[in-house]
């Protein structure tokens, strides 16, 4: 699997980048440049921390063994990457860390171990990068064991490889720092001075392009620093591609590059030498001729399939190499191969072909040959012969190395060495010879010099030197590293080259120029440098008049009196400006103030004088763009779908009278716009046409990341950009600058509307999907725009961001407006929570908050402060009268009212969503409390006349003079409440009973502390303070004295003897407190806690699967996996993350899950670029990677599985195992080449399915299709299992199995060819097939009672458990120990036949509880063994389904329980199957539909089909009542249309659904539904 990480060069990962290095020959990975460090495992998903990257590296090579050889060192690891970015990396623990370091490397060579892992890779890396290390190093002050580990490393090739690549460490003289771009070259193995020899061996196919440079200047660096020689080598091996024209050019751009090549050869020197070795291969029985078809060849060779050829005799082969070498049609059907080894793990291995039968004449050659050796058997041979002893090539050749090296051995030749570099890879652009072929074919470039291409000829047309071209490829260097570069930084090479010796001129754009008046100023020409910082370069002519032309968007951001100064010249004052009826500035008027040197805070503009003597150069600039528009293309991108558009512009300028003496190629600088070539020189107007030619000058990029240059405006000039305030001051020397000028509120609030303004259109363009180019644009003005505001402001722009205070405070806002607006904004919220519940679509739920967000900052702006509920008036000058008390008294009866309506709900267990109503309602009746009196709403407490009647009150108990009503008469309720509970439980009641009455008590006692403030005593007073602070000072003494006897109560339970049973009695509520019959809800939830199965988790709907549930799943996984193995399924896995993109790429499929699709939206606290979705089904995921591996009738069909978990973000009543956010299932998709291949798959799929519940679950089921309504959407159809719940008179889908038909092969463009029409494609049929942890709740419902769980004993955990009885006092330790010993032994039996049995020999639970245990647990049978039975050689077998005791021969123990177990499993079956039957009927009429379907059951009934029929089936059966508590009242829907119904559907049947007049198609099985 090919990886990609991202590395941001300014600042790289270093440990990442060994970790890349050491795993390159095991793993594809590509490194490429980028804003941030991340490894991109695919579009979805990337790991963006450097342990998380090694980590991930190591793991896809586990053979390097840089995780460590076993657990312990894989904790090391983990511990030193953690150190790495933790201690190391914190500036205040360094020191501390460094010494820590210094300890541990004492004794040591590693971190970990004999070798170098992630711990040396993470650790080295960090200290390389920080510069307190270095500075620590260079001084000599470093430690010294981490010194010596340092600089041991250090000397690793690898770790060598990535240190030439990282910026330089910090240098200590300047001359060192002249070598920073240099040095990145890694030493020759077995080189020795003034014998190495290198080739540059180009095919004449093509023009050079910037890649075959980096190969040629490499070379001759090596031969230069060896004092060796490079031959240059025509590789002319393939007549159908060399062209002399080719050579010609390539030896002319390798003399541009200025590389001198030593010696001149090409291939077809050797071609009579190379063809004696081919000979010499078939005698020795190395090599064979073979005519196999391409097609087939290239299917044996993945496939590693000998050929039929493979064992051909000498004489066969030899005879079969004459016809080849004739040209012969038999001749040209063949293609000889080396036989090296069709069973290697490396393709290249695989029997590669070494010649080819070509009957093209040879440039060089003519017809004399009819065979041609390919490159790989060329290669190695002609550089052994020619005497290269390093051969240079890119790592893409890697696995021809050992081909390349096992042609040296067979053939006897003289060995070379092997030395790999990376290949430069740019991006957006394409460097292969066949696409570039083709842009040229096409005529969208202007030829293989065009400025766009990737050519040396094209980058020197578009100003690339030779020198920068150079030194950019000296400074990669010769790393193995294989990174995607951006065009940046071989520009800003370039411009390094450059900017020192450019000249300066000036053109401005023709349309819009505006004329300045300068009456002063008399017209004279001044002789300037061309170069501010270098007179080398020259002199240029500069001339002034009274009228001079700006340009006019320079024009535009001018005011009157402003200074501003005209480069070369000095600064003018703006007298006045003149505009036309549009507004826009058509000349100024304007005087010189030469006098004033102060350059500080003016505006730099350039400018032309308007003189008869020096006429303006007609100039033409032209810029270019990436003819690709994505950065990096993935290896299965089309580069066609990425073509740029209007990648070339030109603008007409009026230049400087200068530029007329421009010769082609000449680079200059345009003041504020760039550095520019001149591709065409200017010429005098023609005799011909009277029409000059315009100077035209292609722009230069100089590796800055910016917008196109244009013309300057005034807020462009008022950036901090290095590079514009570089030009105004090498024009015009002037002092430092000084403060950016101030700047009106009005202005910054223009702008921030701007910003605000574009920003809405970006994202309109991005919600309508607009084209990215279109995107991008935009996001381009809106940078500027944000770029302009801080350069006005000094600071960033941000969201809402408002006029700059002014210089008086702004007046108090009015009451009224902020009333208003208030009221809009409550409003709108409960405009926004009634779409919440009632569950309306995002979008429009999203658009009322964006009115909601709007509003709250309309009230911010106006206040001044956020809005928060309960938002009072703003403060007015003069105070608010005090509310109206009788207001205040009837708001307040409001809440009281209101909060009585609550806790009656909450006592009566309404509906969570009524409760929840009635709460908003109490929290805004609160809010209006709030706002009319300007004080929170709390119970009020009953009055007493002055403390002292208070304290009176409290002596005497008399109740104070004013007493309220209300509360007296609550307390007489109390009262009366506590005597009906009181007398329950004397009368021993049902606990439930007297439960449900102590509630209502607490209830009532509730609302009298509300309503009074305070609690109520037992005897019916109210606490005074003195009896709560004596109460507090009881309670904590009790809780003191607890703490006091916890040592002596644990010394007593130890000082107890081993095996006695406790003393008290253990309270434990083990049972079921719920029935089954009773309430199904209340028992399905406890007896899936008590027995274990799961624990609730703090994230709703999502529970823990404790053991005894998961090994269900287990067994269900075993079974089902097995069988599927044997249909040829395969096992695979997809990740969890899909994109946004992907899963909306089929919106009928994805619209049923929409809703529950969860999203994560941020990694750390960094919003992402888009959000991911975890996946709610895997089709989008695992789709688009079938349409890649699928391409032939041969590779099908597919059929592949995988077990995960989905996540489905639920909003009903969430129910473990039934309806869950987060479930586990196996999820199968197949694609077949014929549809009867599907369809079979299909039924075989469903039958295993129905063998899950019916063989291993003991459930019955009824087989059958989907309605096209219940159908899987984006499907043909659906076939289901379908389980029926007696115990709720519920039916529950049980599994599914999909025949998708072509629906997704056409959205995914899944296709093969088909094999009986050549060169046509067939969409695939599809299927998709999944079962899921929901098993185990219906098996839970199905099966269990009132005494818990029945697990039917294929899927139980333990099918047996071996209880101790009989344990008294009486009995002697001897005994005891028998007994327990006897129960390991009956364990230890059962298990060895087979059967999964346990013991429970816990001595402090009694075998009672322990029966109880185990019951609620499910266990199918108990074991009870006692000392009588161990006397009488016998035991009780207890079943757990019918609680049947039986006693049963020691002798046979585990040939009776297994008899018993399959008896218990049939038993269950039938049993469930009687219930289904019972409750499964064939109705033909809407009054016995109706009437059956009241009294629990499942329908057969006459349907037509149609969807509209089933959705008024299920609207006309609701009965507004619940089948459950807990559980939504619902109508019958279609379950399934049954394979085997119960009845035969007659002719002229009619459809059951009321007022349809269709004929029924089938009978339909309908049902409410889980």
């Amino acid at each position: 699997m090919a990886v990609t990480v991202s590395i941001n060069p300014a600042n790289p990962p270093i440990g990442v980048l060994l970790a890349v290095e050491h795993v390159r020959d095991s793993v594809a990975v590509k490194v490429q440049e980028g804003k941030n460090t991340g490894l991109k495992i695919n579009d979805d998903v990337t790991f963006s921390t450097v342990p998380s990257i090694c980590r991930y590296l190591a793991r896809l090579a586990p053979g390097k063994q840089l995780y460590g050889t076993n657990s312990l060192e894989a904790t090391e690891v983990d511990h030193w990457l953690e150190f790495s970015v933790g201690r190391l990396g914190c500036p205040a623990d360094f020191s501390d860390a460094v010494q820590y370091l210094n300890q541990v490397l004492g004794p040591r060579t590693f971190l970990i171990g004999h070798t170098a892992t992630l711990a040396d890779f993470a650790v080295w890396g960090a200290l390389r990068g920080n510069n307190v290390w270095l500075n620590m190093l260079d001084r000599g002050k470093a430690p010294p064991h981490v010194a010596r580990w340092f600089r041991f490393l250090e000397e690793q090739a690898e770790f060598k490889a990535v240190a030439m690549t990282l910026p330089t460490k910090p240098e200590s003289s300047k001359s060192e720092t002249r070598k920073q771009d240099q040095g990145k070259f890694v030493e020759l193995p077995g080189a020795e001075m003034g014998k190495v020899v290198t080739r540059f061996p180009p095919e004449a196919s093509g023009f050079l392009h910037v890649g075959h440079a980096k190969a040629a200047l490499l070379n001759q660096y090596y031969q230069q620093n060896f004092q060796g020689k490079l031959i240059m080598r025509f590789d002319d091996t393939n007549p159908a591609k060399e062209s002399a024209e080719f050579e010609k050019v390539i030896l002319e751009d390798i003399a541009m590059l200025d590389i001198k090549p030593d010696i001149f050869t090409h291939t077809s020197d050797h071609f009579d030498r190379i063809q004696g070795y081919a000979e010499q291969l078939i005698r020795a029985g190395l090599a064979y001729v073979d005519d196999t078809e391409a097609e087939v060849m290239k299917q044996e060779r993945e496939q590693k399939v000998d050929s039929k050829n493979r064992q051909n005799s000498v004489e066969k082969n030899l005879s079969m190499w004459e016809e080849m070498k004739k040209g012969s049609e038999v001749g040209q059907k063949c293609a000889m191969r080396a036989k090296i080894d069709m069973q290697s793990a490396n393709g290249c291995m695989r029997d590669p072909t070494i010649y080819r039968c070509k009957t093209e004449p040879h440039v060089r050659t003519g017809t004399k040959y009819k065979v041609y050796p390919t490159y790989d058997f060329a290669c190695p041979i002609v550089d052994s012969v020619e005497g290269v002893t390093h051969a240079l090539r890119t790592t893409e050749y890697h696995d021809r190395d050992d081909q390349f090296n096992w042609f040296i051995e067979k053939l006897a030749l003289r060995p070379v060495h092997i030395w790999e570099y990376s290949r430069l890879n740019l991006q957006n652009t394409v460097m292969s010879k066949r696409k570039l072929t083709w842009f040229v074919d096409q005529g969208l470039v202007d030829g293989w010099d065009d400025p766009r291409f990737p050519t040396v000829r094209g980058v020197l047309r578009r100003g690339m030197t030779v020198e920068g071209l150079k030194q950019f490829i000296v400074a990669q260097g010769s790393s193995r590293a294989v990174v995607v570069m951006e065009w940046d930084k071989i520009w800003a090479f370039n411009k390094k080259v450059i900017d020192p010796i450019a000249p300066r001129y000036t053109a401005l754009q023709k349309e819009g120029v505006v004329a300045v008046s300068l009456p002063q100023s008399k017209e004279e020409m001044k002789e300037v440098a061309k170069h501010p910082k270098n007179a080398d370069v020259g002199q240029k002519q500069v001339w002034y008049s009274p009228r001079v032309y700006i340009d006019g968007e320079d024009a535009a951001t001018l005011s009157e009196g402003e200074v501003v100064t005209f480069i070369n010249w000095g600064n003018i004052i703006v007298k006045k400006i003149n505009k036309n009826k549009a507004g826009v500035v058509v000349s100024i008027d304007a005087e010189l103030n030469l006098e004033n040197m102060d350059y500080k805070k003016t505006t730099k503009l350039t400018w032309l004088a308007d003189t008869r003597q020096a006429l303006f150069t007609p100039t033409v600039v032209t810029h270019f763009d990436h003819i690709i528009t994505k950065g990096v293309l993935a290896k299965e991108e089309d580069f066609k779908n990425f073509i740029g558009k209007d990648t070339k512009t030109e603008t007409v300028m009026i230049g400087d009278p200068c530029l007329a003496q421009l010769k082609k190629g000449d680079i200059i600088q345009l003041q504020r716009r760039g550095f520019y070539i001149c591709d065409q020189p200017y010429g005098p107007p023609s005799r011909y046409t009277c029409q000059p030619t315009p100077c035209v000058l292609f722009h230069i990029p100089d590796g800055h990341q910016k917008e196109m240059p244009t013309a300057g405006s005034k807020a462009k000039s008022k950036k901090t950009d290095k590079v514009e305030k570089a030009a105004s001051k090498k024009e015009l020397p002037s002092p430092k600058e000084e403060a950016s000028p101030q700047y009106s509120p009005q202005d910054e609030q223009v702008l921030s509307d701007k910003v605000a303004a574009q920003g809405d259109t970006v994202r309109t363009l991005k919600g309508k999907k607009a084209d990215k180019a279109e995107v991008d644009a935009a996001v381009k003005v809106l940078l500027v725009l944000k770029t302009e505001y801080k350069a006005l402001t000094g600071k960033e722009w941000k969201p809402g961001a408002t006029k700059a205070a002014g210089p008086a405070a702004s007046p108090a806002a009015d009451p009224g407006a902020v009333d208003a607006i208030n009221a809009k904004i409550k409003a709108q919220g409960e405009k926004v929570r009634e779409l919440k519940t009632a569950k309306a679509e995002k979008p429009q739920v999203d658009a009322e908050v964006k009115v909601l967000l709007a509003l709250k900052a309309d009230y911010k702006n106006l206040t001044g402060k956020d809005w928060k509920p309960g938002a009072t008036k703003a403060a007015a000058p003069a105070a608010s009268p005090a509310a109206s008390t009788a207001a205040v008294d009837a708001i307040n009866a409001k809440i009281k009212a209101q909060g009585d309506k609550i806790r009656e709900l909450k006592a009566a267990k309404a509906e969570k969503v009524q409760v929840d109503a009635e709460v908003k309602v109490l929290l805004s009746l609160k809010a209006d409390y709030k706002n009319l009196t300007g004080q929170d709403w709390k119970p009020p407490k009953t009055t007493n006349e002055g403390k002292k009647g208070q304290k009176q009150e409290q002596k005497t108990g008399e109740k104070p003079a004013a007493a309220n009503p209300e509360a007296e008469q609550l307390k007489a309720r109390i009262e009366e409440q506590g005597n009906k509970v009181r007398e329950l439980k004397g009368s021993g009641a049902d606990k439930a009973q007297v439960d449900a009455q102590v509630k209502q008590l607490l209830v009532l006692k509730e609302q009298y502390k509300t309503l009074t403030g305070e609690d109520l005593t037992a005897g019916g007073g109210k606490k005074g303070k003195k009896e709560q602070k004596k109460e507090k000072e009881q309670k904590k003494e009790k809780e003191q004295k607890k703490e006091k006897d916890q040592p002596k109560k644990a010394a007593k339970e130890a000082a107890r003897p081993e095996g006695s049973m406790p003393g008290p009695k253990k309270v434990t509520r083990l049972g079921l407190e719920a029935k089954k019959e009773e309430n199904l809800s209340d028992w399905y939830s406890q007896v899936i806690t008590k027995s274990e199965m799961i624990e609730y988790y703090d994230v709703s709907g999502c529970y823990i699967l404790r053991p005894l549930s998961y090994s269900i799943w287990e067994k269900i996984k075993d079974f089902f996996d097995a069988e599927i193995k044997k249909m040829g399924v395969d096992n695979v896995y997809f990740p969890i993350f899909v994109s946004q993109a992907a899963l909306e790429r089929e919106k009928t499929h994805i619209a049923d899950f929409a809703p529950e699709v969860a999203w994560v939206t941020k990694s750390g606290d960094t919003d992402l670029a888009e959000p991911i979705a975890i996946r709610p089904t895997s089709e989008t995921v695992m789709y688009p990677a079938y349409a890649k591996w699928i391409k032939s009738h041969r590779d099908l069909p597919i059929k592949y599985n995988q077990w995960n978990n989905v996540v489905r973000w639920e909003f009903k009543h969430p129910q473990p195992f039934l309806r869950t956010r987060e479930f586990l299932w196996q999820e199968g998709h197949s694609a077949f080449a014929t549809k009867e291949e599907a369809d079979e798959e299909v039924l075989a799929i469903l039958e295993l399915y129905a063998r899950v519940y019916e063989d291993l679950m003991a459930i019955p089921v009824v087989r059958g299709r989907k309605t096209e309504k219940e159908k899987f959407a984006g499907g043909d159809y659906t076939t289901t299992v379908e389980v029926y719940i007696s115990a709720s008179g519920r039916a529950i889908q049980g599994g599914t199995s999909h025949h998708l038909g072509q629906n997704f092969s056409k959205m995914f463009e899944i296709v093969f060819e088909d094999p009986e029409k050549p060169g046509e494609k067939k969409f695939v049929y599809q299927n998709s097939w999944g079962i899921t942890t929901r098993t185990i709740g219906v098996m839970t419902m199905v099966h269990g009672d009132n005494r818990g769980l029945v697990i039917p004993p294929v899927v139980a955990r333990d099918q047996v458990v071996v209880i101790p009885c009989g344990i008294t006092a009486n009995l002697s330790e001897e005994d005891k120990n028998r007994l327990m010993a006897k129960c390991q032994e009956y364990r230890k039996v059962l298990r060895d036949a087979g059967v999964r049995a346990t013991d429970d020999l816990r001595d402090n639970y009694s075998p009672g509880w322990k029966f109880n245990h185990w019951e609620l647990k499910g266990t199918p049978i108990r074991m009870e063994v006692g000392p009588r039975d161990m006397k009488e050689n016998q035991f009780i077998a207890v079943r757990r389904d019918t609680g049947e005791k039986l006693t049963l021969s020691e002798g046979k123990a585990a040939e009776k329980i297994r008899e018993l177990l399959d008896t218990i499993q049939a038993d269950l079956y039938s049993k469930a199957k009687k219930e289904q039957d019972d409750h499964m009927v064939a109705a033909d009429t809407w009054d016995d539909f109706c009437s059956c379907l009241d009294k629990g059951m499942i329908i057969q009934a006459p349907f037509c089909g149609a969807i509209p029929c089933e959705d008024k089936i299920k609207k006309d059966s609701a009965r507004d009542q619940d089948i459950e508590p807990g559980a939504p009242s619902m109508g019958a829907k279609g379950l399934c249309i049954p394979f085997k119904p119960l009845k035969e559907l007659k002719p002229g049947t009619k459809c059951i659904c009321e007022g349809c007049d269709c004929d029924a198609k089938y009978y339909t099985l309908f049902g409410r539904s889980y």
